[in-house]
């Protein structure tokens, strides 16, 4: 993969823009490569160049990847003030629960048509996701859906208001560790260990709901990239996002070891079947 600038908006060119309709509702999903899909929800406040070049990551080692628009300007460096209106939007919109524990955003329906979508147009065995920061938890409400086989949660930062608070209801998280239990799966999760959007607390928490099929990594402060766009800078502060913005693109780093693990999981969970 040649290397873009990220300092600099992102034309997304290399992936195919698709307004795709599910359950009534119409969102723009950015979709590139072959192979069993993997669904890429964006952090807060938008698709930016580093949230694409995971997703081209993940194309790369061999997947069909599903990157739908769900709210900011695609593409766009996340500059401060623009981030925070974005913010601001998200947190008030009928698709979030941004201040709910123990409550599913309503998004997160949409999202499981479009991983029963994927499956049907990739085949194998099932469909990867991978949530960050606002969407973190998204990926694991997704398992209420047969063909969701590898959930990712990184950073997950919902609820804001509750540290320790899991943004999915009671009954939907019951049926995800019923799933988890009789199919073998598990969740994978990461955070920054300073990080205070996700904090221990709600590692903790999703510890206890989930047993051991949840499997944390937490990396260190000192693994964080310290030169990130105005938004992470200026806003969130803090070591936060594992395998975008925070990410140290050189060998050795803890963060493109958390990047490979992603991807070798991806890669377990979803090979065809012999």
């Amino acid at each position: 993969m040649s290397k873009r600038n990220l300092n600099e908006d992102d034309p997304l060119d290399d992936f195919t823009a698709r307004e795709t309709t599910l359950d009534g509702v119409t969102k723009v999903v950015y979709v590139a490569g072959s192979g069993p899909a993997v669904i890429v929800m964006t952090e807060m406040p938008g698709i930016s160049p580093h949230v694409a070049r995971f997703s081209r990551w993940v194309r790369d080692a061999g997947f069909t990847v599903y990157m739908p628009s769900l709210f900011g300007r695609d593409g766009a460096v996340p500059r401060a003030e623009e981030g925070v209106a974005t913010f601001k939007r998200v947190c008030v919109s009928a698709e979030f629960r941004a201040f709910a524990a123990n409550e599913s955003s309503p998004v997160t329906v949409w999202l499981r048509a479009l991983a029963r979508q994927a499956h049907r147009e990739c085949g194998g065995p099932g469909v990867g996701a991978v949530g960050m920061c606002f969407t973190g938890n998204f990926a694991l409400t997704m398992m209420l859906e047969p063909a969701m086989l590898a959930p990712v949660l990184s950073q997950p930062s919902l609820p804001l208001n509750d540290p320790a608070g899991l943004e999915i209801a009671p009954n939907e998280l019951a049926a995800v560790r019923r799933r988890l239990e009789r199919d073998d799966l598990t969740v994978m999760a990461y955070r920054f260990q300073g990080d205070r959007v996700c904090t221990a607390q709600r590692f903790a928490a999703y510890a206890e709901a989930l047993g051991e099929r949840f499997v944390a990594h937490v990396l260190p402060d000192s693994a964080a990239n310290r030169e990130v766009p105005p938004f992470f800078e200026k806003v969130v502060a803090c070591p936060h996002s594992v395998v975008t913005a925070h990410l140290i693109d050189e060998a050795g780093q803890p963060t493109i070891a958390a990047r490979d693990e992603i991807l070798a999981f991806f890669q377990r969970r979803l090979a065809p079947c012999p």
